[in-house]
């Protein structure tokens, strides 16, 4: 019978070790919740059909930040092989077959101990593959103003946002449509052509007006074929048909990006004159954006933070003198933790800035700001003037802080037209919708966050400053900011995520160097001797009795 007992444990061992090749349970043990992955990931993986091929170009000799970034990779991956059949290799590709596929290396320079300057080329890339298609997941985001470090938590923190989005985009059968809004004396082609660059990434990107002439009608469905719509910088006034086919795409739970100033400004008449009034911008909105919970200001921001521009301060004009001077119309802004749109981006560069106010507290329509400006600021009501000869305000003028700039907006939205007519000129069957279903709408308070500068010809990033040569987040906003309107999956929620940053500090780490060496070699050494030492004593008590 004594046998019995020791059967019924090695049977047990052998049933649990079988239910372990069926049913694999985790453990998540982590506060930020390091090894899990998201509803809305197991979902996606749940969904595939086919193996997801995922090939790691991070290898070589790398440092430890890149080691520990290509371990993040590599637990990542085994925790999607939970839920799908995720199949990941490590691949040395060669140089032309990596530059062939539009891959950037990144260099990096260390200094060792002795003095001397290591080079070493990583790519932080990996190639996913799944059903005959390929998308490739950048795994370093370099954002400007962070240290290394910042930089690779930051990227370790989007790893699963950056798996899951290329995912999502191989598959999708259908790529889905997004609209620019053009008739209102919208920026060009060639200024916007960034911004359609980095949209057709995600989406078929569409321009076009709603109505072709005041006199034509238009169908109030026009829009419906579309994730969202985006109004870029409009000049002039929307018309009644317009506005009522806008709102009403809304109620039916279509998604917009406002891109809006409060006030009229000549950058021509600024260049030329070296002053130029700024009027309050009447386009027709504000009464719909009132009803939405937003109002954007007839009004411009200056920030002390903010980007310079190069003025002639010769007094001779046959030898100008140009140097960089602050232009406080010119904020850099800074961006929220607090938003999945802005999370880990650095500063957005944009120029004559509208402020914005939250109306409608009551409304239950849930508000974020995205982007504000630096603690040193201060705002210029219209009618007034932007003058090239203030270079030099005083600092004591910038008293406001963190003053609002772009705000996300998400819930059921009161129709602007609820208590009136359907406009003349509108073809409709169905009565006004008077509250939308929840959907979502970004505001930004100048259509300049949006647009790229043009140079012989050649359109520049958005958020390049070709005076300083510094590449801004504006790209990697807007991106995100399209994206958060159109997500119906939740995807855009993984960049939340938060890796909390445990770093070693290096200056007492150099200083105890060899008191950390002789405990962690002298310590284990030490238990052992102790230990067998104490048996020792153990066993001649025990046998000399």
């Amino acid at each position: 019978m004594k046998y019995w007992r020791y059967i019924v444990v090695v049977a047990s061992c052998l049933l649990l070790l079988a239910m372990s090749y069926v049913w694999r349970v985790r453990w998540d043990m982590t506060d930020d919740k390091h090894y899990s992955l998201s509803e809305a990931s197991k979902t996606l993986l749940k969904q595939t059909d086919e193996p997801i091929k995922v090939t790691l170009l991070l290898n070589g000799d790398l440092n430890a930040g890149f080691q520990r970034l290509k371990k993040a990779t590599e637990e990542i991956s085994d925790e999607m092989k939970v839920f799908g059949d995720m199949r990941l290799k490590h691949e040395d590709l060669t140089f032309d077959s990596i530059s062939s596929i539009g891959l950037q290396p990144i260099i990096i320079h260390e200094r060792a101990q002795n003095g001397k300057t290591a080079q070493t080329t990583v790519y932080p890339y990996a190639i996913m593959e799944y059903k005959g298609k390929r998308a490739v997941v950048t795994l370093l985001k370099n954002t400007r103003g962070l240290s290394g470090e910042e930089n690779l938590n930051a990227s370790i923190e989007q790893l699963e946002f950056a798996f899951m989005e290329a995912l999502h985009l191989l598959q999708q059968e259908e790529t889905p449509r997004v609209a620019i809004l053009e008739g209102h004396g919208e920026p060009d082609e060639a200024h916007t052509y960034d911004l359609m660059s980095a949209l057709s990434r995600y989406f078929q990107v569409d321009r076009g007006s709603i109505v072709e002439s005041r006199e034509s009608r238009v169908e109030s469905h026009i829009l419906d074929g579309y994730k969202a719509i985006l109004v870029v910088d409009p000049q002039e006034p929307f018309s009644e048909q317009e506005r009522f086919v806008i709102d009403q795409y809304i109620m039916r739970g279509g998604a917009i990006l406002w891109a809006l100033n409060g006030v009229r400004f000549s950058e021509q008449v600024l260049q030329s004159d070296g002053f130029t009034p700024i009027l309050s911008l009447e386009l027709g909105l504000t009464e719909m954006l009132y009803r939405y919970g937003i109002r954007v200001n007839p009004a411009l921001v200056q920030d002390i933070q903010c980007l310079p521009i190069p003025v002639n301060v010769s007094s001779d004009p046959q030898q100008p003198n140009l140097q960089p001077m602050p232009w406080t119309y010119a904020p850099l802004l800074l961006t929220s933790e607090g938003s999945p749109i802005t999370r880990s981006l650095g500063q957005v560069m944009s120029t004559f800035v509208s402020p914005l106010d939250a109306v409608g507290g009551e409304d239950g329509i849930e508000k974020r700001i995205l982007l504000a400006t630096s603690t040193a600021s201060r705002v210029t009501a219209t009618p007034g003037e932007v003058n090239l000869n203030d270079m030099n305000p005083e600092m004591s003028d910038f008293k406001y802080q963190y003053i609002p700039v772009a705000v996300s907006m998400e819930g059921e939205f009161n129709s602007a037209f609820a208590h009136r007519m359907i406009p003349d000129g509108v073809e409709t069957n169905e009565p006004i919708r008077k509250t939308s279903v929840k959907t979502r709408q970004v505001i930004i308070g100048s259509g300049s966050v949006l647009l790229n500068e043009v140079q012989k010809g050649q359109a520049l990033p958005m958020g390049y400053d070709r005076y300083s040569g510094m590449q801004f987040s504006n790209r990697d906003f807007v991106a995100n900011a399209v994206l958060w309107l159109t997500d119906s999956e939740g995807l855009i929620s993984l960049r939340e995520k938060n890796v909390a940053l445990r770093l070693l500090n290096d200056k007492r780490a150099h200083e105890e160097r060899l008191k950390v060496q002789l405990v962690s070699t002298i310590s284990p050494v030490a238990i052992l001797a102790l230990i067998g030492g104490l048996v020792v004593i153990i066993r001649k008590r025990k046998y000399a009795k």
